[in-house]
């Protein structure tokens, strides 16, 4: 899957924003002609997901003429927008470029929502954009990062996505990138996370029983799977093996292996929350060439299953489910992408650690990031816009 930040200018100026986007021009995007070579080459590669993002991706003008061409070459295309700028005037363009899924983020009921997003009135607008896609038949999917100023509002969100006939839910945890770095004290505590997550399977299930085929995904911590197989475990004791070979069948945490992110000036990255990490320039390489090589250590590192992972990480019995989750968190915090990731809600005893096995918090790879790395050099800031 490639998510692909065609544009960095966006309506709004979101706390957690990882693209530091802002209502401003960016100098340097690749032009329509760019996007469609670079697609050309993603179909050749095998590449069977676009996620075409932003900034807000409705602001740029060549939009569905991306979204139709990225159809026609059989891609399965998807938009993730803030759902601000939905509405009449381009509902029927929307609905005819042929998205297979529209995502659109809340942050919370009402005014939660309006104050992560630093706008009076985004959530009535976003629900408005919401229920048009609805009303022409798009699949729509709700996408929530919790923090602890927004964890209250999940049960009446998961409400609101059953009321309003939206039967996807996208739960992200808060990944230290961009604004979400500066914002990380919000982050959610571990016993919050654990009550989110029981609310989560909970509702699932419930939504199963009574025969509504609605999906809950969750992001940008891959201890959820280790979480999950332990609920499965207290609740369904006789699926709990095929539960944990689905699992390590997944493989945990994809970035740099099946996930990759492209963003705005062209820049390759491992995924979406590695801006800081360039791996190359689609308009120097090819993505199929810069996908390829190995010779940067963080790629080499990221494609090794189990991950070289060092602390409570690399002593996790679960490694093959989780393959040591978020490498930015961790890099953010210790400086060392291979250090345990300081988002693991999980307890000792869950990972397998027994009060008498020590856990070694060393570096296990030379690859080490400073703490604070800086944006990558080729994409620069607006001017006025604060970081």
């Amino acid at each position: 899957m490639v998510i692909w930040n065609l544009i960095r200018r966006c309506n709004l100026t979101c706390k957690h924003c990882y693209s530091i986007s802002a209502d401003t021009d960016f100098a340097g995007e690749l032009s329509t002609a760019e996007v469609h070579t670079v697609m050309d080459d993603l179909k050749a590669f095998g590449v069977p997901v676009l996620i075409l993002s932003g900034g807000e991706p409705l602001l740029r003008p060549d939009i569905f003429d991306i979204a139709r061409r990225a159809k026609a070459l059989g891609f399965y295309v998807g938009l993730s927008s803030n759902g601000t700028l939905i509405g009449e005037h381009n509902i029927g363009a929307i609905a005819d470029a042929g998205f297979d899924y529209v995502g659109i983020s809340l942050d919370g009921i009402g005014v939660t929502h309006d104050r992560f997003r630093r706008l009076a009135g985004a959530f009535d607008a976003s629900m408005a954009g919401i229920r048009l896609c609805l009303a022409r038949g798009l699949k729509v999917g709700l996408r929530y990062t919790m923090t602890e100023d927004n964890a209250h509002d999940l049960p009446p969100l998961l409400r609101l996505a059953e009321d309003e006939g939206i039967s996807k839910f996208y739960f992200s945890h808060l990944n230290y990138a961009g604004r979400g770095n500066k914002h990380r004290a919000d982050d959610a505590r571990h016993q919050t996370t654990r009550r989110a997550m029981e609310l989560l399977f909970e509702t699932c299930m419930a939504r199963q029983q009574r025969g509504l085929a609605h999906e809950f995904v969750s992001g940008n911590n891959d201890a959820d799977g280790i979480y999950l197989l332990h609920w499965v475990r207290r609740h369904f004791p006789a699926h709990a093996g095929r539960v944990a070979a689905r699992l390590r069948q997944w493989g945990g945490n994809a970035s740099g292996v099946n996930v990759a992110n492209i963003d705005n000036l062209g820049v390759v990255h491992p995924d979406t929350m590695w801006w800081h990490e360039a791996l190359g320039n689609v308009r120097e390489r090819p993505f199929s060439a810069i996908w390829r090589d190995l010779s940067n250590p963080l790629m080499a590192g990221l494609r090794q299953h189990p991950r070289r992972v060092g602390g409570r990480c690399g002593q996790c019995a679960h490694l093959d489910i989780c393959n040591g989750s978020s490498r930015v968190r961790a890099g953010q915090i210790t400086g060392d992408v291979w250090a345990e990731d300081p988002g693991c809600y999980l307890s000792d005893e869950e990972i397998g650690l027994t009060p008498d096995r020590a856990v070694e918090r060393v570096r296990t790879t030379p690859y080490v990031r400073r703490l604070h790395p800086a944006p990558v050099s080729n994409a620069p800031k607006a001017s006025g816009v604060k970081a």
